[in-house]
């Protein structure tokens, strides 16, 4: 229990998590505008038609008139541009937190219900407890490792479920039947046609599927920071190759997964590329300042 305990709260680096918190707050506005407009739709479609989340039931919130909709559209895209400078990131990351959450209420309370946002919301919900991060901090952070766990862990959780979600509902049919070759039929495109050809491609398709869904859990034993970009590559071609085949894929989703990225490498490259032209000035006469560390002391 004290590993596990260990494994939450490793102290991770802050520039990490700041760069994170910029990405998801950067793809509020292309998700609400550009990826899913459709949920802005039913500011036209009649209340009558609203069949509440049981979430949504529970916190009795509002009938989600044109008022309601668009109102909730703009607020939520002005505070996540406002949460993404970094400026007051406890209180407007709660305020883009809750507004997204109504946003999803009212997207997926008229028959469908879309997996893909439950890291994203996870996201959203512990981005708020770290406070202030930048990305060219140098220390690491009990509370952003704890956020990034979260999200990491949801995006695994995520898929494990998917599979576990597949054999309840669709039974080992889901498995043994014609589920991709129908998805193909419906909506393959030049990429996937060729597979109809294939006997048992797409069955043995299906049993690779679940397997790497059930065993998705391994994923968090990635430690090094090539190890994890090596399974972020991974996953991301995974879901690019679903898209080019049958036109899905789970943005959302994809956001939550660059959790796992070790994006402080970007502040390392920034610095040894002024380091670079701090050297060539020094070649050609201009003096350049010294990198100072906390204190006034240079670092080196």
């Amino acid at each position: 229990m004290r590993r596990l305990g260990r494994w939450w709260t490793e102290p991770l680096p802050m520039a990490r998590f700041a760069v994170f918190r910029v990405v998801v707050y950067l793809f509020i506005p292309v998700d609400v505008l550009l990826t899913t407009p459709w949920v802005a739709w039913h500011a036209d479609v009649p209340t009558e038609l609203y069949q509440p989340l049981v979430v949504g039931g529970l916190l009795n919130l509002p009938l989600p008139t044109r008022l309601v909709v668009l109102g909730v559209q703009w607020a939520l895209i002005v505070t996540a541009l406002l949460a993404a400078t970094g400026r007051s990131p406890r209180l407007l990351g709660a305020l883009v937190f809750l507004l997204y959450f109504e946003w999803m209420v009212i997207a997926m309370s008229y028959g469908k219900v879309d997996h893909d946002r439950f890291a994203f919301l996870v996201a959203l919900a512990v981005l708020p407890t770290v406070g202030v991060a930048r990305w060219r901090d140098r220390g690491r952070s009990e509370a952003a490792g704890w956020a990034l766990r979260c999200v990491q862990v949801a995006v695994v959780l995520t898929y494990f479920f998917a599979a576990w979600a597949k054999v309840r509902f669709g039974g080992w049919d889901w498995v043994t039947g014609a589920t991709l070759t129908r998805a193909v039929i419906r909506r393959g495109t030049m990429w996937a046609d060729w597979t109809l050809d294939v006997p048992n491609l797409l069955v043995g398709a299906q049993w690779l599927l679940l397997g790497f869904e059930l065993l998705s859990p391994l994923i968090l034993l990635a430690r090094s920071g090539r190890a994890r970009v090596a399974v972020v590559a991974f996953l991301l071609g995974f879901h690019l190759m679903t898209y080019a085949a049958i036109t899905i894929i789970f943005l959302p989703h994809v956001v939550a997964l660059l959790s796992m990225l070790p994006w402080e490498r970007l502040r390392r490259v920034t610095e040894d590329s002024a380091e670079d032209s701090g050297d060539a000035g020094a070649a050609s006469g201009t003096p350049s300042s010294p990198v100072s560390a906390p204190g006034g002391r240079p670092d080196r």
